[in-house]
């Protein structure tokens, strides 16, 4: 028989639980024992779930507290130094601290996974580093599994592409050197596991669908050698890609099954097919990364092709990738119209295609012939939809030139008459946008949507915030404002709310990191903007002060890129579209006199294919729509930009062709060692690399902001350098901030005093 399998399930919980639960523990509001309760209840609930589905191949060691590749790096002992010495197992307070940092220690770095919007914190390797087993996690969920029944498959990520994700704290430490430091205790945790009687484990592997170095390819064929001779059968996870000029390599290694991603890569099913000798394949038809109901014929056209040339028995029917990146469970949605919700599927509803597919290959699609026709049924209704399309979008679009890709005037230009207008100290201090949105503004949002305060008396309630914002920052001597954005619930989320062709669900949350959850939009038909966004709290909030106010707005790509996005037409093409409405949004701006406008494009290496062969073109349109959308404006107008945690050194040609008068960045964890690839190109234009790490409740001192402005002004101009936190301040709490923002304006003036203003 064909089985039905799943890689990893979603741990945050349908209600978020485990994000409530992990920020009370924080907090002191519960106790560590509590927080592990919710844990396992939560562990058991998705077992659960996933038996009821019908699933046969159940993982565990899915779960985690903060993200899979910290618990990998607390499993292997690689624990940085800062963190002070680990005797025993790595406890959840040394996890967090190595996720979250302390008073007295920086978190470790944190980026992007691949080209998704989660993060994972990046392991840290030293010289000489020894490595041991240092966390029976795997173990311990295989063993609660077992007790309710279940033989579940473990889930490691494995040791290739842990130390491929990680940086060398010295410059001439390739992470690879440690391999064989590191696979003893691979090995020792594979053989418990078996002692403990799990038949496989599903080792991943993303890396193998990047472009690979010689030696990580020998990395590949050791580490596997070792592993395949440790302990269980093993299951060689790959996903978010085809294997392409890997795929040999990885059906060459020494594994019992190999998983493909046949939703990214449907092509390379022949050739896998080809070469997977006598060992198990597990075919990923069900997109684990979007929310659009599968296409049940298509993908049992592909499952059918594989049994037919390997046999039954040696197919799985999987997702694509962990089930992770989407939503848990659609029946959750009561406010969605009936039409949206017959196109979509959340993760438990991923489970029931799984299963189903099984059932039609092992029984005939006879046996499920209803499931069947409501899949067909469903997906010629929404090809039909007049929901979808907007002839006036295409016809707006067909008339961009190149001129609406450009500014009036090169940036040298610019500079001196924005120079003129604003008339900025040196080191000029702002922040990226949002301030704290504290309980009280949650609970006045709550009780507007439900109706408990009227639409006046919620306005008037963000007005007092605002102007309160807004005097708090002129005290605090900053010289470019925000308005705080107390108005927003998520950067992506308010945008989408005002515009034609999004949805929204009312429990859709997904992970990004740690306890943060966001909610991100569907994207079903042509985008197009109705009316002004955010004009009118930006005016009211540059009422209130002589000094410039920037307008805050979130980016094409990023909306894009952080949305659950339309797979009927390019992405490019739905880009495009939203360029055009924050275009719109950009000049209405300008109009009101609003002389900053911050388009925010935190995502945009986000989205940058796996492959570099297929950069260019990605680069192309992502760079063109960030264009679009800024370059109506005059001279005058100062664009600002934001990017997220991100490695710039490769792609610095097509940040510095985005022309943006000012760009901000996040530094401060990476101890503005970002800032080399912006000096290595010789970048023109402002930058203003973060000197706080918010995403850490760490409130580091003047100095050490000072110490980071220093370093900073080494590579970059001081003319060109402003002051600024790594990101929005959203989360943070008002204490925090504000003896932040005081120790960052006393570390701009310091700076002045050092160097004075050309």
């Amino acid at each position: 028989m064909a089985h039905a399998a799943n890689l990893g399930f979603p741990r945050i919980g349908a209600k978020r639980e485990l994000k409530k639960a992990t920020e009370y523990y924080w907090k002191n509001e519960i106790s560590r024992a509590e927080l592990e309760r919710v844990g396992l209840e939560l562990r058991r609930r998705h077992w659960g779930h996933q038996r009821q589905a019908g699933l046969g191949i159940i993982p565990s060691n899915d779960f985690s507290f903060y993200d899979q590749v910290l618990d990998m790096t607390a499993t292997l002992g690689a624990v940085p130094e800062r963190f002070g010495p680990v005797e025993g197992d790595v406890d959840l307070d040394t996890y967090f601290d190595m996720a979250r940092g302390t008073p007295e220690a920086p978190a470790m770095e944190m980026t992007k996974w691949f080209d998704t919007n989660y993060h994972y914190i990046v392991p840290e390797f030293t010289k000489g580093q020894r490595f041991r087993l240092a966390s029976s996690k795997a173990l311990d969920e295989f063993k609660e599994a077992r007790k309710m029944g279940l033989t579940t498959r473990p889930v490691l990520l494995g040791p290739v592409s842990w130390l491929s994700l990680g940086k060398g704290k010295a410059p001439s430490l390739d992470p690879l050197d440690l391999l064989e430091e590191v696979l003893p205790v691979y090995a020792e945790l594979l053989g418990k596991l078996k002692d403990a009687g799990a038949e496989w484990v599903q080792i991943d592997e993303p890396v193998l669908v990047l472009d690979l170095s010689d030696r990580q390819k020998d990395a590949f064929k050791t580490a596997m050698q070792t592993l395949s001779a440790a302990g269980p059968k093993l299951m060689l996870a790959t996903y978010f890609g085809g294997l392409g000029d890997n795929l040999s390599l990885a059906t060459s290694l020494p594994v019992d099954g190999l998983h493909i991603d046949l939703v990214r890569a449907p092509e390379q099913l022949d050739d896998v097919l080809a070469r997977i000798a006598d060992r198990h394949l597990s075919l990923g038809l069900v997109d684990g990364r979007n929310v659009w109901r599968a296409d049940l014929d298509s993908c049992l056209d592909l499952a059918e092709r594989a049994v037919k040339a390997i046999g039954t028995d040696r197919v799985e029917i999987a997702p694509s990738c962990s089930l992770l990146h989407v939503p848990v469970d659609l029946d959750q949605e009561k406010t969605l119209d009936d039409e949206l919700r017959s196109w979509l599927a959340f993760a438990r509803q991923k489970l029931d295609e799984v299963a189903v597919l099984a059932t039609a290959l092992n029984e005939g699609r006879e046996a499920v012939a209803d499931t069947f026709d409501a899949s067909v049924k469903a997906n010629k209704a929404r090809k039909a939809s007049p929901r979808i399309h907007n002839p006036a979008v295409a016809e707006r679009l067909s008339k961009v030139g190149p001129s609406d890709l450009t500014r009036q005037s090169p940036y040298a230009e610019r500079r001196v008459k924005q120079a003129k207008i604003f008339e900025l100290p040196t080191f000029p201090t702002t922040t990226i946008g949002s301030f704290p949105q504290t309980r009280d503004v949650r609970k006045a949002r709550a009780a507007n949507r439900r109706g408990d305060m009227d639409d006046q008396s919620y306005e008037a309630f963000l007005k007092a915030q605002t102007k309160d914002c807004i005097a708090y920052q002129e005290e605090a001597g900053l010289d470019v404002l925000v308005h705080g954005e107390f108005e927003r619930n998520d950067m992506v989320e308010y945008f989408g709310e005002q515009l034609d062709g999004f949805a929204f669900t009312k429990q859709g949350w997904v992970q990004s990191y740690g306890s943060r959850c966001v909610k991100p939009p569907i994207i079903f038909g042509d985008v197009s903007r109705p009316g002004p966004m955010t004009v009118d709290w930006l005016r009211y909030a540059q009422s209130l002060t002589d000094k410039p106010v920037k307008g805050m707005l979130t980016g094409p790509v990023t909306i894009l890129n952080w949305s659950f996005v339309r797979n009927d037409q390019p992405r490019s093409e739905t880009c495009r579209q939203i360029a055009l409405a924050i275009r719109d949004e950009v000049q209405d701006l300008e109009a009101a006199g609003i002389g900053m406008i911050q388009i925010d494009e935190a995502a945009l290496r986000e989205g940058l294919p796996l492959r570099r062969a297929d950069w260019e073109a990605y680069l192309d349109w992502a760079v063109g729509a960030f264009r679009l959308a800024a370059s109506g404006v005059r001279d005058e107008t100062q664009i600002h930009t934001h990017m997220c945690y991100s490695e710039f050194n490769d792609i610095m040609k097509a940040i510095a062709a985005m022309d943006a008068d000012v760009i901000s960045i996040e530094t401060s964890r990476s101890d503005m060692e970002l800032l080399d690839a912006f000096a290595a190109y010789e970048y023109p234009n402002e930058i203003g690399p973060g000197v706080w790490d918010i995403h850490s409740p760490r409130v580091p001192d003047a100095d050490a902001m000072e110490d980071l402005l220093r370093k900073a002004s080494r590579v970059v101009p001081a003319e060109r350098l402003w002051v600024n936190p790594d990101c929005g301040l959203k989360t943070r709490g008002w204490p925090e901030v504000k003896s932040s923002i005081a120790h960052l304006v006393a570390a701009a003036q310091a700076m002045r005093s050092a160097v004075p203003a050309e």
